[in-house]
């Protein structure tokens, strides 16, 4: 039976084709990805071949689609969704535990929230696990969806959170970008650029994950229903106005700026009971916003400042007064404010790339966004509110370091508006018509290129970049692969270790990083021993037990040590000790009289202390 003309036709053929043939070389990849021996590369050597070409094909496929942008945009918007689920689809459906052990100890939130029925803010907590119950809106959420689904924990589904968030994503960046742009080619190109650029990892099942999504919507609404009466000045003709930019928003009055703060009020509030950062970004973006002439909104900011100064007050301020006393150390500190992670440094091949990539990956985008920001200057005069939000954040690394993460908190509130100009770098606007409109140029002095040379350029760079920032996130995302997977032999043996300590136990562990390493912890004490300032560190290799001792309980509770694999791997790669320094503490610990080997299995040891008598 032929196939009827209309589905045939050479421009729709190279829309949909390539779209096939990625899909049917990823299911071919799909079972031949070797995760469960990974080595010193993470996930990046045992990813097929196969693997790798379905991204290229599909990432050709989104160029040839942008073409039909102005006239079929979902074209593009599909190829957006079957990017993410591309990426990061595969250890969702693989792995037999969970991936990332932050993501198992927001799991053991959830249970414990579950398990008492009830908020403890004021409850002091090891591990500063008591901020969970001052912000416990996602866990609360989560308690709830584990209750709807009839299922036991969290651990369930929480490998899908990553392709859940992107996909939620998409429809709020189509809104923020379509307010600056009518050129469907750069919106969905920004959101393709959003999504191999976010290697940050924040995507995991987390408050933050969440946040991000009411943080952008929020300021999706600013954008649109904020601009005040005749504040865009001459840009309100078109004239004026880049050939891809969208017209500036009718402006509002007081009252309807007035109705669209009171409708804000829940989804802020919801931002300030999800997460502790975020509100603070977004009260950076609305003050920037507000030195602008077009969305200078007081009231708004004083509404944000007000819920979260509230929060922090009442729900979360233990934590609060906490960070207040420590900005005296870290206001002005940018050098130890930048820092990323703990003080080590990275070693092994993949957490090496890794690094590397995310370095290269944020130097392509921030070049790209410079690049657009000077070369098509009508465009960032009418997107000048999403170019302030993305800036904002920066001055935040002079006030604190977030637990050595504030550097990728930057980049990540930052991303959505440097990708919109990365994209625009890549999309000139020359020689094609946009909502109806001839293009002769992209700015005031845009004939010292001519139209054919613009086209030209973008027809190469375009997908050459695209296909250079797919393969970069595959190293920048799985390059630590190997520190995310945890053999469910590993998970069982501390499961085990930690349900039959006695209620008060204090449990010991080189880093924090592994499944389970917080269960029941609000009825146990933890002490991760290696997260700590790297001297304290080979202080406490010369003579573990003399670092340890002094620092134990003396009531006669119990002490427990865990050795675990992944633990070896995660304090490896991020340099928390010397080479050899993971082996050389547990053959210490063993050898002492002072610990005793209570379970032992391939994948980790368990050691009970054993206190000295009295005389």
């Amino acid at each position: 039976m032929p196939f009827p003309p209309h589905l045939i036709r050479p421009q729709l053929l190279l829309t949909w084709l390539p779209l096939g043939t990625a899909t049917a070389l990823w299911i071919y990849a799909l079972p031949r990805i070797d995760y469960g021996h990974m080595g010193d590369w993470g996930l990046l050597d045992k990813l097929p071949a196969a693997f790798y070409l379905s991204l290229a094909v599909l990432t050709g496929g989104f160029v040839v689609s942008l073409r039909r942008a102005g006239t079929a945009p979902w074209w593009p918007g599909l190829y957006s969704v079957a990017l993410l689920f591309a990426l990061k689809a595969p250890t969702a459906i693989l792995y037999d535990a969970v991936r990332y052990p932050w993501a198992s100890k927001h799991d053991a939130v959830v249970s414990h929230l579950l398990a008492n029925q009830e908020l403890r803010p004021g409850v002091p907590l090891s591990g500063n696990m008591a901020a969970y119950d001052q912000w416990p809106g996602f866990f609360t959420l989560n308690a709830g969806l584990v209750r709807a689904f009839g299922v036991d924990t969290a651990a369930s589904y929480l490998n899908w959170a990553p392709l859940f968030y992107g996909v939620v994503l998409i429809p709020v960046l189509v809104l923020v970008y379509r307010t600056f742009a009518e050129d469907w080619r750069l919106v969905w190109t920004g959101v393709w650029i959003f999504e191999v650029a976010n290697w940050v990892g924040q995507d995991y099942f987390s408050p933050q994950g969440l946040a991000l999504i009411l943080h952008l919507a929020v300021l999706a609404v600013v954008f649109r229903h904020f601009v005040r009466p005749g504040s865009a000045g001459r840009l309100r003709s078109r004239a004026e106005l880049d050939p891809a930019a969208a017209g500036i928003p009718p402006p509002t009055t007081a009252r309807q700026r007035a109705v669209c703060v009171a409708v804000l009020v829940p989804m802020i509030a919801a931002i300030n009971f999800t997460h502790q950062l975020t509100p603070v970004m977004l009260c950076v973006a609305l003050g920037a916003l507000s030195l602008t002439r077009r969305h200078r909104d007081l009231g708004l900011l004083a509404v944000t400042a007000l819920i979260m100064l509230v929060w922090d007050l009442t729900m979360g301020r233990p934590l609060f007064v906490e960070t207040l006393a420590s900005l005296k150390e870290s206001v002005g500190n940018l050098l130890h404010n930048s820092r990323a992670g703990y003080v080590g440094e990275l070693t092994g091949p993949g957490p090496v790339l890794q690094g590397r990539a995310d370095v290269v990956m944020v130097l392509v985008v921030a070049v790209l966004a410079l690049v657009a920001v000077v070369l098509r200057r009508a465009l960032t005069r009418s997107a000048l509110p999403l170019l302030v939000v993305s800036v904002a954040p920066v001055p935040l690394f002079a006030v604190n370091d977030y637990g050595g993460e504030m550097l990728f908190r930057v980049y990540l509130f930052g991303l959505p508006g440097a990708a919109f100009f990365a994209a625009a770098a890549l999309v000139p606007a020359a020689g094609r018509a946009v909502a109806g409109v001839k293009v002769v140029g992209t700015g005031a002095k845009a004939g010292r290129v001519s139209p054919v040379a613009r086209r030209r350029i973008g027809a190469v760079a375009l997908p050459l970049v695209l296909v250079l920032l797919v393969g970069g996130f595959v190293p920048a995302y799985y390059g630590k692969e190997r520190m995310y997977y945890t053999p469910p032999a590993e998970t069982a043996m501390v499961t085990r270790v930690i349900d039959n300590a006695p209620k008060g136990s204090m449990i010991l562990a080189v880093t924090g990083s592994f499944p389970q390493a917080l269960r029941r912890y609000d009825q146990l004490e933890h002490w991760f021993v290696a997260e700590q300032e790297e001297p304290r560190n080979v202080a406490m290799l010369r003579d573990p037990v003399g670092f340890l001792e002094p620092q134990l309980p003396k009531d006669g509770r119990s002490v427990y040590f865990l050795f675990t694999r992944t633990q070896y791997v995660y304090s490896a790669g991020e340099g928390l000790l010397p080479v050899g320094g993971f082996q050389e503490l547990e053959a210490k610990l063993e050898a002492s009289a002072r610990f005793r080997v209570i379970d032992r299995t391939p994948y980790g040891t368990a050691l009970k202390y054993a206190p000295p008598r009295p005389p």
